[in-house]
Parts: structure tokens; sequence; C-alpha cells
């Protein structure tokens, strides 16, 4: 498997709310553009479309802005709540974004996350689920044949419907979807050879225990439906805020875990997102004890990564931070900077050699250094005769 990749799962989350939108969808895009300078591979995110806290309504017009204004990290939808569209239009605007961005979008699909959406559409989402499966064939369907579809679900209705354009690229923008707990999303995965966001990886012990189960999954439905899968394409997400010192991160993310955690317990109708506390501490408490998330220092953060390793039973391709405003604006933009000198390099192997030439530097310094001496002082020596044999010869003459 290739070296692991680093990016966010960005909601995006504005809590509390009541503050400026212009200025919070801003500050989502000054995220973006800073991780591609910093090197990180990818960003997602989402849709939602009630509660007032989660803005961005399409994220596919969301990432044809940022992608004018970043230069490598792919963007992708993480992820687009497939059964409130129409599979066709979804896939038509994909390939377009595809050209447009020379193939450095990505599409997640879910079911959607917030039964509120469900709701304003006039969805039951108690059927988000089964709706998800068929849409997701659909739109496998239009992207991967060149036979036309027809199909009427009661949601929508096509009639011998095809794609007019190939995408950019081969064979088509890579496709993942999302895996909480239930083995619905793996189930997916498997059956048409796709990528999976793990995004309950560490949000509940339940999620943390099946990421195993969750990968035998994929393999035995690529093996039912002849799919290859490939662990590359398994990303694993779980919050994060690392700082210099512990003391100092939990100082940091005092300022804004309250209302992060209002908002999943009392606004979001995400009971599989659950998080326990009531006063700050007991908030920071279930954080750091429960394993969902490190609030630490670089050392926590790479010990966090290591555990999902061992815990996914073979490894996976990408680890994603669940991008939060628990600290200030500018303490997050500081984690993200110890994140990519200090936790990526582990990973990615960047500092091997980096290290190992130290290493050796200081192994044959003091020798190395004394034959210098030695050089130089025979060298002195040797000037300081020339130079007095030309003074005897210039005083004889």
């Amino acid at each position: 498997m290739s070296r692991m990749r680093f990016g966010i799962f960005l909601p995006p989350h504005h809590v509390p709310v009541g503050q400026n939108p212009t200025w919070s969808l801003e500050r989502d895009v000054q995220l973006i553009q800073m991780l591609d300078k910093m090197g990180f591979d990818e960003a997602w995110i989402g849709e939602h479309h009630s509660c007032g806290v989660e803005l961005v309504g399409d994220p596919l017009l969301f990432i044809a802005h940022v992608a004018q204004v970043t230069r490598n990290i792919k963007l992708g939808s993480g992820v687009l709540s497939l059964p409130y569209h129409n599979p066709y239009m979804v896939a038509d605007r994909l390939i377009l974004l595809d050209h447009l961005t020379r193939g450095r979008v990505m599409l997640g699909v879910g079911p959607g996350a917030l039964a509120t959406d469900a709701l304003s559409l006039g969805l039951d989402p108690a059927d988000a689920r089964k709706a998800l499966e068929t849409d997701v064939d659909v739109l496998m369907h239009l992207l991967r044949s060149d036979e036309p579809i027809t199909i009427d679900t009661g949601r929508y209705k096509l009639d011998e419907a095809r794609l007019q354009m190939d995408a950019y690229s081969w064979p088509h923008p890579e496709i993942a979807t999302a895996a909480i707990v239930s083995p619905s999303g793996p189930r997916l995965v498997g059956k048409h050879g796709m990528g999976m966001i793990s995004i309950g990886a560490t949000m509940s012990q339940d999620g943390f225990d099946a990421l195993g189960m969750h990968w035998n999954v994929v393999e035995e439905r690529a093996r039912e439906f002849g799919q290859n899968v490939d662990r590359s394409g398994w990303r694993l997400v779980g919050p994060m805020h690392i700082a210099d010192t512990k003391d100092q991160a939990i100082k940091d993310v005092s300022h804004g875990i309250d209302a992060w955690f209002d908002y999943l317990q009392h606004t979001a109708a995400a009971p599989q997102l659950g998080v326990l506390g009531e006063t700050t501490k007991e908030r920071i408490d279930f954080v750091i004890e429960s394993g969902m998330g490190i609030i630490g220092t670089v050392d926590d953060a790479v010990q966090q990564i290591e555990r999902l390793e061992e815990q996914s039973n073979g490894g996976f391709g990408a680890y994603l931070m669940f991008a939060h405003n628990w600290a200030p604006w500018e303490e997050t933009q500081h984690h993200y900077h110890l994140f990519a000198n200090h936790v990526i390099p582990k990973f990615k192997r960047t500092d091997r050699r980096l290290l190992a030439n130290e290493a050796w530097t200081r192994s044959v310094r003091e020798p190395l250094a004394a034959r210098q001496w030695d050089a130089i002082n025979a060298f002195t020596a040797q000037h300081a005769e020339e130079q007095k044999a030309k003074g005897e010869q210039g005083s004889m003459s």
C-alpha cells in the first residue's frame, strides 16, 4: 500500500449559531488554502440544509470555488446526500467538475446525516439507507456503462439516460461512501469497488470496535460481486487538537468545545455521533478518556494514528481530521502547522533520510573534527615554515 495520506473532513461546523456566515465560509476556504500550502492531500466538505450550523448546501459548488484558489490538494464531497438528488444530475456535474479541476475532485456519498434535512425535503429519514443503495447502483451504472438506464424510484425517473461526456479521470473520479457503525456502508463499498470514509472511526466505542469488521465485510462483498477493493481507498476520520503542551491544548479547546458538544447533543439528530458531558471539563475528559479524539501533543496524535492502524487489522489509506472550531482561529492554525510539520513526516517517512543523515553525521563528528584539526594544524605549520624560509632567503639576498 502507498504512503498514508492526510486531510480533513469538514462538515463544516460553525458554532455557536449567529456568527457572520460570509466570514465563516471564507474561513473554511482559507483553511483549505492553508492545508494545500502545507502539503495535506485531501479535504472533504459536507452537505447540510438545516440547523444553522453546517453551512455548505452544495459541496460541489464549494469545491468549484476552492479549486480555483488551491493548487494540489484533492477536494471531495464529504458527503453528498445522494437520496436528496437525481443521480443523473450528480454524475453529470461530477464529470464537468472533474474536467474543470483536472482530476482533483472526488465524490463522497451518504444517506444524509441530519434527519431535519430529509424532513424539509418531504423524505422519511428511515428510508434513507435503502434509497442510497438504489441511487448508488444508478450512479455507478451511469459512470461505468455506455448502456442507457431506465428507472422510476418514485423520487425521480430516468428514461434511456446516459452521460454525454467521458470523465477527465480514468475511468471516473474516485467515489467513496460514508460508514459509521452499521455494515450498510461497507456492503456498498464491496458491491461497487468504491472507497470508504469511516466517519465514526473514533466517535464511539462501537465505531472503533467495528473497524476490522468493516473491511472484512468490504472484502466479502467484493468477492461476491467480482470487484477489486484496495485499503488505500479507506479513510478514517477523527477529531484532534494539538498544541506545544497538553495543558495548552486543553486551554485552547476550552474556547469552543462546549458549543460543539451542545450542537451534537441537543440540535443535530445524529445518535451515531453521540458525545457525553455537561461541563467543559467533563467534555474534554470524555474526548481524551474515551479515545474519541486527541487533545494533547504531537506524540499523542502519532499514538492515536498508530492505534487506528492496529485496530484496522491491515492498515488504511488516509487519516482525516474531523475539522471543528474547538480552539480560536490562531490556535487552530498552529494545530495544523504542528500536524503538518511533525506528524505527517512520521507516517509518510519523509523524515527518514534526514534523521539517518543526522545520526550518521553525529557518529563521525568527533573523529572527523579531529582529522580536520590535524589537517588545519599541519597546513598552518607548513605555511609557517614556508614563510620562515622566505624570510631567511630574503635576508641572505
